[in-house]
């Protein structure tokens, strides 16, 4: 209790430094009746602030925390129903053998200097892009070019049919002001937001671009502040901010002119179970495959035999839902996907599958105990807790539970061989494509030992698609088509647990835009619309 009152002190003096820095700038957090009626203040975790600032080269906009950069416009952007809809782009088209794509974009689009955004800028900005980001993947590209000023060509090294979530969050840069190494401090961009000021490790303030050739933001002025959790509960107790982060371990406060605000997540929390046995390694050595996860019968009691709402009860506070996938509500997702809670058939599937069920309640098969160690990263409370939980339910299975925490150092070579909860979820059916496909060169999936022919064969069929909606239901059949894929009736190599709702504080009078559904990462996707946010 000491040291957690000692971080309340700490966060509190991080407030009132906060808020008496910059002498009255315009970033100061003052209480909101002493400021504009067109502006708002919204804390941030310290891990949402881009380290390498606000170019889409080195992260901005994408990773872990995909979002709209806000600062500069994207060729695509992705509707509330998570389909394609257009930025700068009028219309795309692809080739019959999905190598080619034409972006045809605006021609009334100006950077904030005042230059005109041609196509030359948009293929300047992915070929950069390509060359120098170590956040996303863009290897299936092989080069862009512009055709003509509004017309931007992408030579693929690969079909990848899903190309426009790719071109949703990529900024343009502009070619003529663009310099790698102080682009990121000082962005010149065409988007809805202008980068005002930025106080490393404390605070960005955003205004509106006055120039900005889409419906002009309502809000004119956004400051971020970048703080612990703790700091950001006591900026909203003490009314400096607007928005403020928050989770399930405040969910039962109340705060004075405030609301909690519960916004839906695929912000999922799953456990990868091993499907190979025991005796192989990874090319560099690693073990891979455990003796009780390989058995599927197993991997499907134990899909069935949790109950996810419980833990949404006692974990998350209620603020939840339960996954059975790593795509749930999203265009690509196979309602296959969903179990019902059966610890009565989760037991007659073990005893079926020879998991006898000993004097100490503990299964065995063939000399081989039901044990299980079950990781979790190291300083995440929430996974810890859901480790425990699922230990807990486990038990009540007859299996033999211990749960471990993890750095990440070692953690990706451990879950080769034990069940370990991760947090997923993206805006792409990419995710899909990099929990459960096995490359050639390992013969495994990355993230834990798996393999299914089938299964990769519908997600390369899903890329090489020339049609993104059509390419919707490869993915679909991917998690099942009937006869096998990673859902109940098949494999199941990983089991879903829970989506986390990603709570704020809201200060009264604020209307926050209606939101998409999050995804992994609990920061800059409540401001991606935050130009039509307004006060009443």
């Amino acid at each position: 209790m000491r040291k957690r009152i000692m971080k309340l002190s700490c966060g509190l003096l991080a407030v009132s430094l906060l808020a008496g820095c910059g002498g009255g700038s315009a970033g100061e957090s003052a209480p909101q009746e002493d400021r504009p009626a067109d502006s708002v203040v919204v804390a941030m975790g310290p891990t949402s602030e881009p380290e390498a600032g606000f170019d889409p080269a080195y992260g901005w906009g994408a990773g872990e925390h995909v979002h709209e950069p806000l600062i500069q416009s994207t060729l695509t952007v992705t509707n509330a129903d998570l389909t394609i809809g257009y930025d700068l782009a009028t219309g795309y088209s692809v080739s019959e053998d999905g190598l080619t794509w034409t972006v045809t974009i605006r021609d009334d689009v100006s950077f904030t200097d005042g230059e005109p955004l041609t196509a030359e800028d948009v293929a300047f900005t992915y070929n950069t892009v390509k060359a120098a980001s170590s956040v996303n993947d863009f290897t299936m590209l092989d080069y862009a070019e512009a055709a003509d000023d509004t017309t931007v060509v992408f030579h693929m090294a690969r079909p990848f049919s899903i190309w426009p979530y790719t071109m949703a969050i990529v900024g343009i840069v502009p070619e003529h002001a663009y310099d790698p190494a102080t682009y990121g401090s000082e962005p010149i961009g065409s988007g809805r937001y202008i980068l005002k000021q930025w106080d490393r490790g404390q605070q960005v303030i955003l205004e509106a671009n006055p120039d900005y050739y889409g419906e002009a933001p309502k809000m004119k002025q956004v400051t971020i502040l970048f703080m612990e959790e703790d700091a950001a509960f006591l900026a909203a107790q003490a009314g400096q901010v607007d928005v403020a982060y928050t989770s399930a371990v405040y969910s039962d406060q109340t705060l004075s002119g405030y609301s909690l605000a519960a916004y839906a997540s695929v912000d999922n929390r799953g456990v990868n179970l091993p499907a190979l046995p025991p005796g192989e390694t990874t090319d560099s050595g690693v073990p891979m495959g455990n003796a009780v996860t390989a058995d599927v019968a197993v991997r499907r009691a134990i899909n069935i035999g949790i109950d996810r709402q419980e833990m949404i009860d006692n974990v998350l506070n209620g603020y939840g839902t339960p996954a059975y996938s790593i795509c749930d509500q999203l265009p690509w997702y196979n309602d296959a996907s969903e179990v019902a809670y059966d610890p009565e058939g989760a037991a007659a599937l073990l005893d079926a599958a020879g998991w006898v069920l000993g004097e100490d309640g503990v299964r065995e098969k063939d000399g081989v105990r039901a044990e299980l160690d079950i990781l979790y990263a190291n300083g995440d409370s929430v996974r810890q807790a859901l480790a425990a939980d699922l230990s807990g339910q486990l038990e009540e299975l007859g299996f033999d539970c211990t749960i471990e925490g993890v750095g990440w150092d070692t953690a990706y070579d451990r879950a080769q061989s034990t069940p370990m909860v991760w947090g997923w979820g993206a805006h792409t059916p990419m995710e899909l494509y990099n929990i459960y496909y096995s490359p050639a060169d390992t013969g495994t999936a990355t993230y834990s030992p798996y393999s299914n022919d089938t299964v990769d064969a519908y997600m390369d069929a899903a890329l090489a698609s020339t049609d993104l909606e059509e390419s919707y239901a490869l993915w679909q059949q991917a998690q099942w088509d009937g006869t096998t894929g990673v859902t109940q009736d098949g494999d199941v190599p990983w089991v879903w647990l829970v989506n986390v709702d990603h709570l704020y504080w809201v200060r009264d009078g604020l209307q926050i835009a209606q939101q998409k559904i999050h995804p992994h990462g609990h920061g800059w996707s409540i401001v991606n619309n935050v130009d039509q946010w307004s006060w009443s």
